[in-house]
């Protein structure tokens, strides 16, 4: 039973606020989807489309390489788009192969999908010289603090010292 005087380490969050400030933003793309009536698409599809419409059918490991991400959460994802009908697998080049590909559906948007690509990334742009410090030298310097101590020792370390992780 929950102990309703033990405080709740999810009340703080330094970095909810650029989450939240994402999944905005992927609303508002999504909103410029349901306005042009697309139906079933998600602003986390765009990439996968937009990669196997420039190069052709994939198996998912070629896919999750490509966009860099895991074979597993590429499943998952192939998984939904064909749910949604915007992609289909087919048969690969042996019998234990399959590629994934793109459903006639989303072969009919993707020209879309290229030009909201573009506009998303020019708005992206537009927003980061309208601002003091740009998130992408963010990035960049987050990456080369982590260089010298990864996020995992960086919390390793933090839970050595806490004696609820024991």
């Amino acid at each position: 039973m929950a102990d309703p005087a033990a405080p709740d380490p999810t009340q703080e969050s330094l970095w909810r606020p650029l989450r939240l400030l994402q999944a905005s933003m992927d609303a508002d793309i999504a909103r410029l989807y349901s306005e042009k009536h697309i139906k079933g698409l998600k602003p986390s599809f765009v990439m996968e489309l937009l990669r196997l419409h420039a190069h052709g059918p994939m198996t998912i490991t070629e896919l999750a390489e490509s966009v860099g991400r895991t074979h597993s959460a590429l499943s998952q994802k192939v998984a939904a788009m064909r749910a949604a009908g915007w992609v289909e697998t087919v048969a690969g080049d042996d019998a234990r192969s399959k590629k994934v590909t793109l459903t006639g559906d989303a072969r009919g948007i993707v020209d879309r999908l290229a030009a909201e690509w573009r506009a998303t990334e020019a708005a992206v742009a537009e927003i980061e010289a309208e601002i003091p410090y740009p998130l992408t030298r963010v990035v960049a310097d987050i990456e080369r603090v982590l260089a010298r101590k990864s996020f995992h020792d960086r919390i390793a370390e933090k839970l050595a010292e806490d004696p609820a992780w024991e």
